[in-house]
């Protein structure tokens, strides 16, 4: 099979496409990416989910960096993402590897390559290390030693890059304040490699902490996909009741993202949530920079930014795109509304565990519960209304789906007539009224999303159900 690198690296169903063998043709192409950059000798991280056979792909790419003489350093445990790329920079290393599906089925796994600077790979990159895949695919030509060959040479070094994570983010939040606010807390790691986590930083004063789905299981029981959204989030949202909590905090199975319930229940929209993240930065922090958004984020960035004077930038989906203008830009947050943010003087990657402490540094420095502060960014910048439709589709049906959009016959939405289209990533109609529709294929699944806001839920609803039509949906 040819192996594509979506948005956020490269995702196969396992034994099916995803097999020990073409984790390794991937691994040989990051060597030769790291050879062909000079980059090779100062070493590839490397970090896995907690997912079935996830460890055994790690050690086989620890194997064949081993077998390209550049020193392999293996996470010795399931650890987060944001963990891997934030050793990533500590070290500096070339480049490093996360063996995950981030917040896929069981059924998947993935193949995440991180540049030196720890985010996603900037489209540029991606082009580059596929060139030397293809290359690979077609001499299959892979280098490699056994593992313990590896480790008795010095050429593979297992490490544990929990302490060092935990205390950069000590670094970034008071954790002191955390701990003595005396909050309710309920934390969902979904089984995924954030368990533990969250409990480590903010455990030991007078809050109460009650973990719930913490152990690692690769089957992830229960859920579709570890995903932190609201059809997957029902256990936290009862448990928040039946604990008396002041917020349940949901990280997916890598912990990149970030998933809320607030004290009466009801799961926070990540596109809420990234807006009290950028409130909570702008207004109780004092800091400064551009936000960056992707296309599919809330206009509420926009009008909050507006009335503080802050500059937006929007881009394409896929942290490839948000993290490369993070980083020129110096940016103050990035977000996407899959519910991954990254944040000023941190690395330019998701990360789910910080975005939760700021969620509670937010709620400690201004006394307020969570309702509090969705219901005062409300009075400041307006009602928004929501859905994203993911619709399966058969691939020869995607032609038919872009021709109607290219050679649209329409003007209008549900009766709201579009301003402009963007078709930077998709095609986004910005329509009259402030309210938007997108449609644009996801680029790790086959499913096409639909996206649309506005100012009232039958509004958004209609917005939704028109495209359909329009698309013969």
């Amino acid at each position: 099979m040819a192996i594509k690198f979506g948005t956020d690296g490269w995702r196969a169903l396992v034994n099916q496409d995803f097999t020990d063998d073409n984790v390794r043709i991937c691994a040989q192409a990051v060597c030769d990416y790291m050879k062909s950059n000079d980059i090779n000798h100062t070493g590839l991280i490397i970090g896995y989910d907690t997912r079935a056979s996830s460890h055994n792909f790690a050690k086989s790419v620890a194997e064949v960096a081993a077998g390209n003489n550049i020193p392999a350093i293996l996470c010795e445990d399931p650890c987060p993402t944001p963990a891997v790329s934030y050793n990533l920079v500590l070290r500096e290393c070339g480049a490093g590897v996360v063996i995950t599906a981030s917040h896929n089925s069981a059924d998947w796994n993935g193949f995440k390559f991180k540049p030196g600077y720890g985010g996603s790979a900037s489209s540029e990159i991606i082009s580059n290390l596929e060139k030397h895949l293809h290359q690979i695919e077609k001499n299959n030509l892979v280098h490699s030693v056994s593992f313990e060959k590896g480790k008795s040479s010095g050429l593979i070094e297992l490490i544990d890059p929990k302490t060092t994570y935990l205390n950069r983010l000590a670094e970034l939040v008071d954790l002191s304040a955390i701990r003595n606010s005396g909050l309710n807390i309920v934390i969902d790691s979904m089984y995924g490699s954030g368990s533990g986590y969250f409990s480590e930083l903010i455990s030991g004063g007078n809050n109460r902490i009650k973990e719930i789905r913490s152990e690692f299981s690769p089957t992830f029981p229960g859920l579709t996909q570890p995903e932190p959204i609201e059809n997957n989030l029902h256990p936290l949202m009862n448990e928040v009741i039946d604990f008396n909590a002041d917020i349940g905090l949901a990280t997916d199975g890598d912990a990149d993202r970030l998933g809320i319930v607030d004290e009466n229940g009801n799961y926070v929209s990540t596109l809420i949530t990234f807006s009290l993240l950028c409130q909570h930065l702008i207004e109780n922090l004092s800091m400064t920079g551009p936000i960056i958004k992707s296309v599919t984020m809330t206009n509420m960035i926009n009008k909050l930014a507006e009335l503080n004077n802050v500059e937006v930038i929007e881009t394409p989906v896929g942290f490839k795109n948000l993290g490369p203008v993070f980083m020129e830009q110096e940016g103050l947050a990035a977000g996407e509304e899959s519910g991954g943010y990254a944040f000023q003087g941190h690395i330019p990657e998701r990360d789910g565990l910080l975005s939760g402490l700021l969620i509670l540094d937010m709620m400690i420095k201004t006394q307020s519960t969570i309702s509090e502060l969705i219901e005062k960014l409300t009075n400041k910048v307006g009602q928004h209304f929501y859905i994203r439709a993911d619709i399966p589709f058969e691939h020869s049906k995607r032609k038919e789906i872009d021709n109607i959009l290219k050679n649209r016959s329409f003007n209008s939405i549900s009766g709201i007539n579009i301003n402009n289209v963007n078709e930077e990533d998709g095609f986004k109609f910005n329509l009259q009224n402030n309210s938007w529709v997108l449609v644009r294929f996801s680029g790790t699944e086959p499913l096409l999303r639909l996206h649309a806001e506005s100012n009232s839920q039958d509004q958004v609803e209609s917005l939704i159900e028109d495209i359909k039509k329009s698309l013969n949906l």
